[in-house]
């Protein structure tokens, strides 16, 4: 059957919605593929089902490649499995959590690494070992603020992948097979996602790998060096600080008014340069008041804070918690003379001396502070934000921070949810062990938005020939002319046996409208048949990457989309 559009339902618009701030959620919405039905909630149109489809092509090919072994888990999930792992709690609002007739409490699957670990405890020996499962499944997250279109929603398809292996070593092999799938799969999508160190936040595990794709509309920040090519994520990402010599401070801290002076800024313009203060930020860590240090310049990234004390649950501590534990309100807190509450402190601060900070006295601080003298520093970690123009800990280039779009994320899980599950093999000598295990993730509809985010112009979008919903519009400029369609439905066949997928343009509206419509949805070319071409033999083949028009002979159609095609994986 041919696909012609008049049969095709794609409700374009001259109009993206008022709301709609990223390209991707205009375009996509203005080309007829995407409508929400609430906030995070969206349909996919036939045009974006067919995008999404291809996208899972290639994701499935990729994972079978390396023996991945597709499976189904169930969406609706029992809170018992979730309270086994502690993350029931840990995981907070972003869970959909709901309770059935019996008053049983369950919730819709966000992540499935437990899911996948009971799954796992059916395999009983080292010989039924590696195993590699994955399944392509619908999400759910209940975002705070949803946004963007598709690139931020609370109903998404994800592929998650697991790996089970026998030791560290077996996963570090998973761990490159995925890494290099996901590599592949990438490029496949015309997509230039960076590697870069990452958090592995509420997933636990040691290492893990997010592969980002630098655009306007990303919500992630990346630190990248030009000069040797390390890139980290924010949350995980280092510098190299030039150290600071200070003058001799006093024999001990001395106690200075400061009435109405709250911040680094203001204490900065009586004389105490911000590089000189202590910023005292006041944390409530899996519920223990805990005081983290940094260099009042610089910035703490609660991610760090987290991963390096291992935190389930971290928040900033309210007025009256620092009132009663400490004695003060923000502005005026410290951490000399605190003896009963941990205290972490940033490396930059290390053997700093004669620096101002609060003194635990609304509208008071102290000066000549030594912090091996007069802070009880609990553990030096890396709390540090890095900034732009710090110096690469590498090569020490200059480093930059641009935004990204998390496109996939790999972790190495370790043991964690084996040793909760009791995923346990006999080894070779007949001894149990638990197995390790790794979770590679990609979303596929924000892979879809990314695409276009980084392939459009200002006609519409540029779809890559291997995601596109169609290769291939056959514009007929006179459809009434039974000549013309004739000509268009014998390229169409023609294009169609060699597998090119064809969408045939037989609306009868003026010739601009089409060649509008095609390049609004991002068809990659467009072939158009018109009686002047017709006459003189030849069609003109335009792609839609460059608008160039190419005069090319009708019987040498199929032999130059042949060459396209089978060029195009």
């Amino acid at each position: 059957m041919i696909m012609r559009w008049t049969s095709l339902f794609s409700p374009t618009l001259r109009d993206a919605p008022g709301d709609a701030e990223a390209e991707s959620h205009k375009l996509l919405v203005r080309g007829g593929y995407i409508r929400q039905l609430h906030s995070g909630h969206y349909i996919l149109l036939p045009l974006a089902y067919r995008v999404r489809q291809k996208i899972i092509s290639i994701i499935e090919e990729e994972m079978d490649g390396i023996g991945g072994q597709q499976v189904q888990m169930p969406t609706l999930q029992p809170a018992a499995t979730w309270q086994k792992s502690g993350r029931w709690e840990s995981m907070g609002e972003i869970m959909f959590r709901l309770e059935d007739r019996h008053g049983a409490e369950v919730a819709l699957g966000v992540t499935a690494e437990e899911i996948f670990a009971i799954v796992g405890t059916e395999v009983t020996s080292y010989k039924q070992l590696p195993q590699m499962w994955y399944q392509i499944h619908t999400k759910y997250r209940d975002e705070a603020r949803p946004k963007s279109g598709l690139l931020r929603v609370r109903e998404f398809t994800m592929k998650d992948a697991y790996s089970f292996d026998l030791d560290e070593q077996g996963l570090d092999t998973a761990f490159k097979l995925q890494h290099d799938a996901y590599t592949r799969i990438f490029q496949r999508m015309d997509l230039a996602a960076i590697p870069v160190e990452a958090s592995s936040g509420n997933m636990g595990g040691s290492d893990s790998v997010e592969f980002m794709v630098q655009a306007d509309a990303g919500e992630d920040e990346t630190v990248i060096c030009e000069g040797c090519g390390y890139a980290a994520n924010i949350e995980k990402a280092v510098s190299h600080l030039a150290p600071i010599n200070d003058e001799e401070d006093p024999a001990k801290p001395e106690k200075f008014a400061t009435p109405g002076i709250r911040t680094i800024a203001e204490l900065a313009e009586i004389g105490y340069l911000a590089e000189n203060q202590i910023k005292t930020m006041v944390y409530v860590v899996d519920g223990e008041l805990t005081l983290a240090l940094v260099r009042g310049d610089h910035k703490l990234n609660e991610q760090k804070l987290a991963d390096a004390t291992g935190a389930v649950s971290i928040r900033q501590a309210k007025n009256e918690e620092t009132l009663k534990d400490l004695g003060a309100e923000p502005g005026s807190l410290g951490a000399v003379a605190v003896s009963e509450l941990p205290i972490f402190a940033d490396y930059a601060l290390q053997g700093r001396r004669n620096m101002a900070t609060g003194a635990n006295e609304n509208d008071f601080h102290l000066s000549g502070v030594n912090l091996d003298r007069d802070i009880e520093i609990s553990e030096w970690l890396d709390l540090r934000e890095v900034q732009i123009g710090d110096s690469c800990s590498v090569c020490g280039e200059r480093l930059d921070i641009v935004s990204t779009i998390e496109s996939g994320h790999i972790f190495k899980l370790g043991t964690k949810y084996a040793e909760t599950f009791g995923v346990n093999v006999l080894d070779e000598n007949g001894k149990s062990r638990s197995v390790v295990m790794g979770s590679y993730g990609i979303g596929v509809e924000r892979a879809m938005a990314t695409i276009v985010e980084t392939h459009h112009d200002d006609k519409g979008i540029v779809w890559p020939l291997a995601v596109a919903p169609f290769q291939v519009v056959v514009t007929i400029v006179q459809p009434k002319d039974a000549e013309n369609m004739q000509i268009g439905v014998d390229i169409y066949d023609s294009l169609l046996e060699l597998g090119v997928e064809v969408l045939l343009d037989d609306r009868d509206v003026r010739p601009g409208v089409k060649f509008a419509d095609a390049e609004l949805i991002g068809i990659p070319y467009r072939i158009t048949i018109g009686p002047k071409g017709i006459a003189d033999g030849v069609v003109e083949l335009v792609p839609r990457s460059t608008g160039e028009t190419i005069l090319v002979p009708l019987d040498e159609i199929p032999n130059y989309f042949a060459e396209i095609v089978n060029g195009s994986y």
